[in-house]
């Protein structure tokens, strides 16, 4: 009788190692153990077997954990990325060719400290908090009490020793567990500050039986770092650099006589990449299945699916609804802290978990805020939540590095400045300069934001941009002797901005600007030629609304853009002409400046939209319209530099297409992106534009309109495009229906970004 006893009481303990991205095998363990109804009663995991461990723990079932790994959050969530829903567009700058990003602080010592981590943990950190938060707070922050009690483990660098920990908010003990040295920022837990349990204890088998003291344990291990081969790949070898350098040994005979050892086969596999995750969940899946008749023999007990399922019920039925009473902030200020709360105002009593998610990424979205940790508490005497931001914004600085390097000659260099300062109100200063042959540009800018019920801002910006024409069109272009075209334009805006909803913003300016463009009338343009010159001073106000949430600045292939902006100009054109003019005229003695005031209206729409995915296919389309009363310049090119052009390829802002510049125009086309590969696409894009009026070349120099919607005009582009952490690489062929450059072969590293011209 006491053997049968003893029998039926049996417990069992499950230790899931840590290992990366194969952990995620793990969720194959418990789906088999459930599937043949083993008991487990306790779990101890490190890393990537604390965060799957901790979800069963907390009540999710293996085929909802296996859902959540399968989803595209959790994706977003390893890689440091948020849903374009809550990036809040409002706060960001214009697109720029930034490819690599220096964050630096300036303490009173004045010494540059660059941050250490190099994934962005502000989405994980709050999904974690979303996941284990109801968990925590109906087991009074006791795992024990936990739907099956729980360990996971983290280590303390500075003591050199390995934490076990079994209380207090089990999202922070989940974050502390899997906070991998140079991936993730170390948090504080118990006042120390804690990185991945995996340093010091990668299989917790020892911790089960100090814990636990289970009669039975089941050992799941993922991770190795002893292999038959020496990877001679460097990039094999790199990506098991952290387990090599962070991941203590796994010791099978941990678990002792009374246990069972599992390791799945995951030698293809990596620690870093988290694609794969349903064939990681079948190896585990599988690797359990073979062991499982001995499992079975050796685990008598049984747990049915009903009894299992109504359990779990009960127990996530008495999770406290996610419903915040307040919102409390700490690691700032008095000035500070009312600019955060203010970003939580609401007329309601309560929060519910949207109200908090959006102004926690409405605060994240200022790049003070970057260092921002959340955290959630239980106060069952009012049966609610209280949301707590820990922030320690700093005087910091940006550095972005970036530009393109191009088999034309428009390769450039981009540096960009940014320095932040917080107090009751966001300051924000920066600088950005381009450099090179075929353009250059510096732009001074300083924003100021109110954190009110409805955020505004205001902002000044001061643009030089400088182009020049000449210089782009000597390889694989046709027409190797080109019009002399050289533009400069200055640009002092003032800014008004509101956003109308997540993803979409208002914003009135008014400008003022200096255009001074030199041409030459022919191609026969020769060093000592006095070009014709064009200086137009002017006014601009505009009145903005755009949205943006595509996933790329350049080579998008989902998301949305859409731009809708109404202006009106005022000014004065002076034309001076050059040599040539006056050679083949009659102005032959006569140095003639002719001024003139114009003013015009306009309004433009552009829209881009991703619509249609597919695995290996997304389709898209882009929509553009002008319609202006602008009117015609002292001469052809003086109108065409001033008029709106559309762009419609990668390089169209490098070239200048005299048959894609009209007052008025409608344009449009389509964007076939094959994937064909992670991060490699091939794209297959075509458009169509039609100027309402031409500009007609009249003589040398003078200018009319041809007949009104006579021409359409043609562009396309077919081209290979491999997405690297350092920008595009893109290899193509471009199409123009345009007299001088029809065709051009391109290939380039990094962004062909410019600052925005001046009457853009």
């Amino acid at each position: 009788m006491l053997l049968v006893l003893q029998v039926k009481a049996q417990k069992v303990g499950l230790v899931l190692s840590g290992g990366g991205a194969k952990g995620l095998a793990h969720i194959g363990t418990l789906k088999a153990l459930e599937e043949n109804n083993i008991p487990i009663d306790y779990i101890t995991g490190t890393s990537m077997g604390g965060i799957v461990g901790a979800m069963y723990a907390a009540g999710y079932s293996p085929t909802q954990i296996e859902k959540i790994a399968l989803s595209a959050d959790f994706q977003d969530w390893v890689a440091g990325k948020y849903k374009s829903d809550y990036s809040y567009y409002f706060q960001k700058t214009n697109a720029n060719a930034s490819i690599l990003t220096a964050k630096l602080s300036i303490d009173t010592s004045l010494r540059l400290n660059f941050r250490s981590n190099i994934v962005n943990d502000i989405p994980l950190n709050f999904a974690l908090l979303e996941l284990f938060s109801q968990a925590s707070a109906i087991s009074k922050d006791n795992f024990d009490n936990l739907f099956v009690p729980f360990r996971c483990m983290a280590s303390d660098v500075l003591s050199q020793k390995s934490l076990t920990v079994g209380k207090g908010s089990l999202a922070e003990a989940v974050r502390a567990t899997m906070t991998v040295p140079l991936v993730y920022r170390p948090i504080k837990l118990d006042g120390k500050y804690v990185f991945d349990g995996g340093l010091y204890n990668n299989f917790p088998a020892d911790v089960m039986k100090t814990e636990f003291k289970p009669d039975f344990i089941i050992g799941a291990n993922v991770s190795s770092k002893t292999f038959n081969t020496y990877p001679k790949n460097d990039d094999k070898l790199m990506n098991r650099f952290l387990v090599y350098m962070f991941l203590s040994k796994s010791d099978s005979t941990l678990v002792g006589d009374n246990g069972i050892y599992i390791q799945p086969d995951l030698i293809d596999y990596t620690t870093t990449n988290f694609t794969p995750v349903a064939e990681l969940i079948k190896r585990g899946y599988d690797a359990t299945m073979t062991d499982m008749a001995n499992i079975k023999k050796a685990i008598a007990r049984r747990v049915n699916n009903e009894e299992l399922t109504s359990k779990r019920l009960i127990f996530n039925q008495r999770k406290p609804d996610l419903v915040f009473s307040n919102v409390t902030v700490s690691g700032v200020n008095s000035q500070q802290k009312k600019y955060i709360e203010r970003l939580f105002k609401s007329d309601n009593a309560t929060f519910n978990l949207a109200d908090i998610k959006r102004g926690y990424y409405k605060l994240v979205a200022d790049e003070t805020f970057e260092t921002v940790y959340p955290k959630i508490s239980y106060h069952p005497e009012t049966d609610s939540y209280n949301f707590e931001i820990v922030a320690q914004p700093k005087k910091s600085f940006k550095i972005d590095f970036g530009g393109n390097i191009s088999s034309r000659p428009i390769s450039n260099v981009y540096l960009g400045l940014q320095y932040n300062y917080l107090n009751r109100k966001a300051y924000t200063v920066g600088a950005n300069f381009y450099s090179g042959r075929f353009y250059e540009s510096a732009q001074v800018s300083g924003r100021l934001d109110y954190p009110s019920g409805l955020p505004l801002y205001l902002a000044a910006e001061l643009t030089y941009n400088h182009w020049n024409y000449y210089n782009t069109s000597q390889i694989f272009i046709e027409n190797p002797h080109p019009t002399y075209i050289e533009q400069a334009d200055r640009k002092i805006d003032l800014k008004f901005g509101m956003p109308l909803n997540r993803n979409a913003r208002l914003t009135l300016s008014a400008a003022f600007i200096n255009n001074n463009d030199r041409y030459s009338p022919t191609n026969t343009f020769a060093v000592g030629d006095i070009l014709d010159r064009t200086v137009f001073n002017g006014l601009k106000g505009s009145l903005t609304f755009d949205k943006n949430s595509l996933n790329r600045k350049q080579y998008a292939d989902r998301g949305h853009s859409f731009l809708l902006s109404v202006s009106f100009t005022t000014g004065k054109e002076n034309y001076t002409p050059g040599n040539i003019f006056r050679t083949l005229t009659s102005f032959t003695n006569q140095l003639a400046i002719q001024r003139t005031f114009r003013e015009w209206g306009s309004i433009k729409l552009s829209d881009e939209h991703y619509f249609l995915h597919s695995k290996n296919y997304s389709l898209g389309y882009l929509v553009e319209g002008v319609i202006s009363n602008q009117p015609l310049f002292f001469n052809y090119y003086s109108s065409l530099l001033a008029a709106p052009a559309f762009y419609p390829l990668q390089d169209s802002k490098s070239l200048f297409l005299e048959n894609f510049r009209a007052t008025s125009y409608l344009a449009g086309g389509l964007k076939n992106i094959f994937h064909i590969k992670k991060n490699f696409d091939f794209r297959l894009e075509g458009y169509l534009m039609l100027p309402y009026k031409d500009f007609q070349k009249e003589g040398l120099q003078g200018v009319k309109y041809a007949g009104a919607i006579s021409k359409w005009r043609y562009a396309g582009t077919a081209g290979l495009v491999y997405h690297t952490p350092v920008g595009p690489v893109s290899f193509s062929y471009n199409l123009y229906d345009d007299n001088n450059k029809r065709n051009g072969v391109l290939l380039h590293l990094g962004y062909l970004i410019y600052n925005k011209r001046s009457i853009e």
